[in-house]
């Protein structure tokens, strides 16, 4: 049995990737017993990223609004986490005057490509499912 193929590599070596990052960035600023900016940047993407898709992954609570609404409900939930965290991160150390803005627009746009992706392959993934439910359908008459 093959555990890793075509349709996972990708994903896999993604995750690797991301998992080893946070190991060896973890254990290098034990060892030395401080943080760099580059180390500090790759923990703050990483939270962007697990930010961006936890609130993506919450669409099914949303499925009342319309789909429009609830992208743009998801997206505020998630720059309203960011700007109220990094408030927060003001009182413990000096905010540069755009760091609000460039924040902001550092997760805006790989968020809006993610969902746009995010939303598509739901979109299909729906459509697939409908016309083998329509299938099933048609088979019982």
């Amino acid at each position: 049995m093959k555990l890793i193929h075509k349709k996972n590599v990708i994903p896999i070596i993604c995750i690797t990737y991301t998992v080893l990052s946070i190991v060896f960035t973890i254990f290098e600023i034990s060892v030395k017993r401080e943080m760099n900016p580059t180390q500090l940047n790759l923990f703050l993407f990483f939270l962007l990223s697990v930010l961006g898709v936890g609130v993506l992954s919450q669409h099914y609570r949303l499925e009342r609004f319309s789909p429009l609404a609830m992208m743009v409900i998801q997206y505020l939930i998630a720059i309203a986490v960011i700007l109220i965290s990094l408030k927060a991160a003001s009182y413990v150390t000096d905010i540069h005057p755009n760091g609000y803005r460039d924040l902001t627009v550092s997760f805006s746009i790989p968020y809006v490509i993610g969902a746009i992706i995010y939303y598509i392959h739901l979109w299909l993934q729906v459509r697939k499912q409908n016309r083998i439910l329509e299938k099933i359908k048609r088979d019982k008459l």
